[in-house]
């Protein structure tokens, strides 16, 4: 959906393409890490909520296209004025590296582990004058990975061979950004939903999203 159709749909263009890396929530592939003491579709249901907020956030936004890379089908949970894409075979790094080659332009990247992303957080990589200076953007994880990378100009290379999945991850990510002479800017940094510790603690910094509902419904201690 691009121009006069996505200006028909309420949906703000801008200098800049959105990727969001998502997987289909389907019971027993997504938020394995939840279970337990969720049930794998619990960990579904809150998964779900996770992308619905989400692309939320980043449909409120300009964006020049907006990308769901997925791992799965679309469904119910995928809003209009997103194209979507399939997610390469590989390692998550051979993912990431794959979705910014087939993108041209400023490009930034977020996953779905943040429901609690919002237009604000977003804000300043979307603006018009987000790439002034500016070569690259960087949104750390609280546990060691990131949430958000920005590239005015994309490069795979940047990202092929970082280890993934640890707590340097986002060490040698911001490191393989400077190293290379780019001139850096830091997004706030947040906490991604691996553990219902997580989940928890995602859903008091974001009452009032989806997520936040869909984890109180199904909270053990409600009584379920």
């Amino acid at each position: 959906m691009t121009g006069a159709a996505e200006r028909r749909a309420g949906v703000a263009t801008g200098p800049t393409t959105v990727l969001v890396i998502a997987k289909e929530p389907v019971p027993g592939r997504v938020k394995t890490r939840l279970t337990p003491p969720y049930t794998p579709e619990e960990a579904a249901q809150l998964a779900e909520a996770a992308l619905h907020d989400t692309l939320r956030a980043v449909r409120a936004m300009p964006a020049r296209r907006r990308v769901v890379v997925l791992d799965g089908r679309p469904g119910r949970w995928l809003p209009a004025g997103f194209d979507v894409r399939p997610q390469c075979a590989g390692g998550l790094d051979q993912r990431l590296a794959a979705a910014f080659a087939d993108s041209a332009g400023p490009t930034l990247l977020i996953g779905m582990d943040t429901p609690q992303v919002t237009p604000d957080l977003l804000a300043p990589a979307l603006c018009r004058g987000a790439w002034d200076g500016c070569d690259a953007w960087f949104g750390a994880a609280e546990d060691g990975g990131f949430w958000a990378l920005g590239l005015a100009v994309p490069d795979p290379r940047l990202l092929r061979g970082v280890p993934m999945s640890t707590d340097r991850t986002g060490a040698v990510q911001r490191a393989r950004l400077t190293a290379a002479g780019l001139r850096v800017r830091e997004l706030p940094a947040l906490r991604d939903v691996d553990t219902a510790d997580d989940a928890e603690r995602v859903a008091a910094a974001a009452p009032d999203g989806r997520f936040a509902a869909t984890l109180a419904r199904l909270r053990p201690d409600t009584g379920r």
